[in-house]
């Protein structure tokens, strides 16, 4: 008797994203971390030098985590108020940050309390770093003013007075010492010189500035707020370059890899966008649970951080590929040859082996489909799609689906298939899939043939024929419209295409005919 072959899961295409180095680059991370802080995560750094711990700021606490701790390693708690803004020195050794109660405050990553304590500002510090030098703080507030401070005398040299609004963010030159760039709520973006009494450089950004980013040759800057990611040329006076609009909610803050050829921006709309730096264009795209408030990337793109409105801090760390693939071993249950012969018996040249038959295991639905009970095999097959249904306001494809249409191929013709009224709302939602349209047009056709003598008889029947009709009729009415729209790209290619002169020896080029015969095709007009 022949055996049960088992029903094949058909191999169709999936439908989705294109596979490309980018897509296969940023996923190429493990599963996050997940931290729950004390409070909405406002800022990420990370330590210039090895090992490259980063300073998390949420609430009143700045949590200084290791590079795979789960833990904070250090922690600065005295703040009376919120914190903000905690950034790290070029040399990892001291770390500033601001508060709601307008005092900045300069820790030693090693100690506990704060080293200096600079007084000055009237509002909440929301910016707080240091200038190339080492020796000087830039901090920005919501008194509408930046100031430079002195580290070692905590004195205020410079004050600058010129955003008519808050002023959430800025950026100190790792180039030259005396620049520095602030963002406001102004919309402005105003470029300083502390050898000057007044900005060098203004832009206007038109929306509330968020965040600011230098590129590595701090020939580009790039601008966040609102909806808009801009590009500005410093180099020709802060001439726009590139205006990017692919949130959908405000663009929180930036970040650029370590080759400084992808940026990153990260939004309330709970996504991180990759852009290509050299077209603009988004490489890929991470989906969050919250808000995103914070975004940091430790060097070599080895991590990405993301701080959440909702306290949750979550960490990706890149795959290692020496790393061996964890694989789940079947537990191997002792058999008689075991005992007898023992665990690495190796059968010798004369003998014969007999081998056993591997026992085929069958799905659910195929054990039924092999007792013929072919109307419980799609009952089986249909339990995750109906949940499916009722889960997923949208339509999701899930293995289940390929279940199904594998047991509509294998019995298509069989009544007992679309004598179920599921078999409609499967129908609604692949019968325009191309993937599935050759074998559901033969299915479609056989349930209107079984139910073709009851039409009129059931509402239920005649609301879901009114509604196939309904669909077949609107991709009617699409299909047209792509066949017009089609023969008017095609007149539009042909036009747009320039006709080239093909040489031919002999031949003249203007008028084709044979060089010295004389054109008697055309009658010469002759001036009166």
């Amino acid at each position: 008797m022949a055996s049960f072959k088992p029903t094949q899961i058909p191999d169709l295409p999936k439908l989705g994203e294109k596979i490309t180095e980018d897509t296969l680059y940023w996923k190429n991370y493990k599963a996050p971390v997940q931290i729950k802080e004390f409070g909405a995560v406002s800022n990420i750094d990370f330590s210039p030098v090895s090992p490259h711990n980063f300073a998390v700021t949420a609430f009143t606490r700045i949590h200084i985590y290791g590079p795979f701790s789960q833990e904070p390693v250090k922690t600065f708690t005295r703040f009376k108020d919120t914190a903000y803004c905690g950034r790290f020195r070029s040399d990892g050794q001291l770390l500033v940050a601001g508060c709601e109660d307008s005092v900045v405050r300069l820790y030693d990553v090693g100690g506990k309390a704060a080293l200096r304590m600079y007084k000055g500002h009237t509002k909440a510090v929301h910016v707080a770093d240091f200038t190339t030098g080492r020796y000087q703080i830039l901090t920005a507030s919501d008194d509408y003013t930046c100031r430079l401070w002195d580290i070692p005398n905590a004195v205020e040299l410079t004050a600058y007075q010129e955003h008519t609004d808050y002023v959430r963010c800025g950026v100190t030159s790792k180039l030259n010492r005396d620049l520095f760039i602030t963002g406001s709520y102004d919309h402005t973006l105003r470029v300083f010189d502390s050898r000057t009494e007044k900005s060098v450089m203004t832009m206007d950004h038109g929306q509330p500035v968020e965040s600011l980013l230098l590129y590595p040759s701090e020939g580009l800057l790039v601008s966040a707020g609102g909806r808009y990611v801009k590009v500005w040329d410093l180099l020709k006076g802060g001439q726009p370059l590139v205006s990017l609009k692919n949130h959908h909610k405000t663009v929180t803050c930036l970040a650029l890899n370590s080759s400084g050829q992808r940026l990153l921006s990260a939004s309330l709309d709970r996504h991180v966008k990759v852009y290509n730096t050299t077209n603009y264009k988004v490489v890929h795209n991470f989906d969050y649970a919250a808000a995103i408030l914070s975004l940091g990337l430790a060097p070599d793109d080895e991590s990405i951080v993301v701080g959440m409105t909702n306290s949750i801090l979550s960490i990706k760390h890149r795959k290692n590929l020496e790393e061996p693939k964890e694989t789940s071993k079947p537990r191997r249950r002792p058999s008689y040859r075991v005992f007898m012969k023992g665990k690495n018996f190796v059968p010798k040249q004369d003998d014969y082996f007999v081998s056993k038959p591997a026992r085929q295991h069958l799905a659910k639905y195929d054990k039924q489909l092999k007792r013929f009970n072919v109307s419980k095999a799609l009952d089986t097959a249909l339990e995750q799609v109906r949940a499916g249904l009722v889960a997923h306001k949208k339509p999701k494809l899930d293995w289940s689906n390929w279940y199904f249409f594998a047991l509509i191929c294998a019995f298509s013709i069989c009544e007992k298939l679309v004598t179920k009224f599921f078999i409609f709302l499967y129908l609604f939602r692949n019968f325009f899939d191309t993937r599935f349209t050759p074998v559901l047009a033969t299915t479609a056709e056989i349930v209107l043939d079984i139910y073709q003598c009851v039409i009129g008889q059931s509402a239920v029947i005649d609301r879901h024929l009114i509604h196939l009709q309904k669909l077949l009729e609107k991709e009617i009415y699409y299909q047209k419209d792509l066949m017009e729209i089609l023969g008017m790209l095609d007149t539009m290619f042909a036009f747009s295409l320039l006709r080239k002169e093909v040489p031919c020896p002999g031949i003249s080029g203007s008028n084709g005919l044979v060089q010295g015969e004389a054109s008697t095709s055309r009658p010469q007009l002759q001036a009166t």
